[in-house]
């Protein structure tokens, strides 16, 4: 079975990602920011939510194969690898 996609360079794992935004959501409704630090913050937010969605999803998949079969299959193929999202 292939490996999956590794995050990001700027993404350590999915657990990292999720520290990263909730630290980010709580910076914006601080209010305390320039527009550009909301700005940039927001940016990375969009990109880390966007790695969880994901990672999320491949891994629903997962779950789908096994339930569905009683064992692993390679879900690789499932992957949407649409970049829009």
């Amino acid at each position: 079975m292939p490996t999956p996609t590794p995050p990001p360079a700027s993404i350590k794992d999915f657990e990292s990602a999720i520290a990263e935004l909730e630290a980010i959501v709580k910076q914006l409704e601080g209010g305390d920011l320039s527009l550009d630090t909301s700005l940039a913050l927001f940016e990375r937010g969009v990109e880390l939510s966007r790695y969880c969605h994901d990672q999320l999803g491949a891994a629903q998949r997962r779950i789908e194969v096994l339930t569905e079969r009683g064992e692993l299959k390679d879900a690789s193929r499932l992957v949407d690898d649409d970049p829009e999202r």
